[in-house]
C-alpha cells in the first residue's frame, strides 16, 4: 500500500510551530451559545491539521453549525503565501424571505471580514464564497414550513496568534444566526470544548 501524501505525525513529533498552534486554538473562548469541540483533521491536505466544529443553541434549538481546520506546512505553500492556512465553514438558518436578497452574499462575507478585524486578527490571501439555500416541500410535506440557510466557505493564510483568528470564526457563526454582539465590558465564557467526549 501506498504510503499518503502526508503521513500523520504524534503530537509529541510535530514541530514546535504546530503545536503552539494547537495550544492557541484551544485558548480562544466564545459566546455560551456556542459549543466548540475538536474533531478528527483532514489528512491529505498538508503535514500537520488540526480542527474544531461547533454548533449555535438558542432557546434549545440549534440554529448553526461550522468548522474550522488550521493546516500548516513548514516548507510553505505559494497558494497560501506562508506556512498556515485557516478553512472555515459557517452554516446559518435564516428567514427565507432573505434568500432573495441580492445583497445577503456580500453582506455574509462582510461579517467575516470584520470579525476578524475586531479581534485584531492579522491575514493574507483570503478567498471563499458565500452561498444561500432555500427548501421548499411538496405533496405529502406540503405542511412542512420553508427553510433557508447561509453558509459562508472561507479560507485564509494567519500571520501571528491563531487565538484571534478562532474567535473570530466563533463571532461569524453567532453574527450569521443573528445574535446582538457581546456588550462592551462583558467577558465571554471560555471555551467548552470535549463536554461530548473525545472526537
Amino acid at each position: 500500500m501506498a504510503a499518503p501524501d502526508h503521513p500523520r505525525l504524534e503530537p509529541a513529533a510535530a514541530p514546535p510551530e504546530f503545536r503552539r498552534a494547537v495550544a492557541q486554538l484551544q485558548a480562544a473562548r466564545f459566546r455560551p451559545e456556542l459549543f466548540v469541540e475538536q474533531m478528527p483533521a483532514p489528512q491529505r491536505i498538508a503535514p500537520h491539521a488540526s480542527a474544531l466544529s461547533a454548533d449555535v443553541t438558542v432557546d434549545g434549538e440549534d440554529v448553526g453549525s461550522g468548522r474550522m481546520v488550521v493546516l500548516h506546512d513548514p516548507a510553505g505553500n505559494d497558494a497560501w503565501d506562508g506556512t498556515f492556512r485557516c478553512v472555515v465553514y459557517a452554516r446559518a438558518e435564516i428567514d427565507p424571505e432573505l434568500v432573495t436578497d441580492p445583497l445577503l452574499a456580500e453582506v455574509g462575507w462582510s461579517w467575516l471580514v470584520e470579525a476578524l478585524e475586531a479581534h485584531g486578527a492579522t491575514y493574507a490571501a483570503p478567498s471563499g464564497s458565500v452561498n444561500c439555500v432555500s427548501s421548499e416541500s411538496f405533496g405529502g410535506m406540503a405542511d412542512e414550513p420553508a427553510t433557508a440557510q447561509l453558509e459562508i466557505r472561507a479560507s485564509w493564510s494567519p500571520s501571528g496568534d491563531l487565538t484571534p483568528h478562532v474567535e473570530a470564526w466563533g463571532e461569524l457563526l453567532c453574527t450569521a444566526v443573528g445574535l446582538p454582539p457581546v456588550p462592551e465590558g462583558i467577558a465571554v465564557m471560555p471555551s467548552r470544548r470535549g463536554q461530548r467526549g473525545p472526537a
